[in-house]
């Protein structure tokens, strides 16, 4: 019974992750581009406010309940897509502090009428890097959602 509460909620919280990512990556970040620059810094700095609490508060449980389900699932059906789902949680969150985190934190510091000359670049790297973020989050999903149908096949 407590590995059905553990997998429900690894799976849910994988999905809120997925969610949020599709929807930061493939909604707000695009519509960026469509705003002045100094309209598009400001709306990054206010995301960046918001999302450096509620990603964290996210991605620990996340991880945290899906190695959880690895553990206690053990090699059984759906082992690989367990063990999957957890590599692109880990690559996530490796993309995230290497990556994407040392540009948000140079991003609040910009002034939107004078940012750095270099700003688009920075941009361009953030989003090929927010890319990965995004398709292991989802894969993420994937991974623990065919992880779980596996498990509903074969028993």
């Amino acid at each position: 019974m407590y590995l059905v509460i553990f997998e429900f909620v690894s799976l849910f919280l994988a999905g809120i992750l997925a969610g949020e990512e599709f929807v930061v990556r493939y909604g707000v970040h695009v519509s960026l581009s469509h705003l002045d620059y100094q309209s598009q810094i400001r709306v990054r700095q206010a995301l960046i406010l918001k999302l450096r609490v509620l990603v964290p508060a996210i991605i620990l449980p996340t991880v945290v309940s899906g190695i959880t389900v690895l553990f206690l699932n053990g090699t059984g059906p759906g082992f690989a897509f367990r063990c999957a789902g957890v590599l692109a949680l880990l690559i996530f969150i490796l993309t995230t502090i290497i990556g994407t985190v040392p540009i948000n934190k140079g991003v609040l510091d910009w002034r939107p009428d004078a940012p750095p000359s270099n700003w688009k670049q920075l941009i361009k790297r953030w989003e090929r890097l927010d890319v990965v973020r995004s398709s292991a989050a989802i894969l993420a999903f994937a991974c623990f959602l065919a992880a779980v149908t596996v498990q509903l096949t074969v028993s």
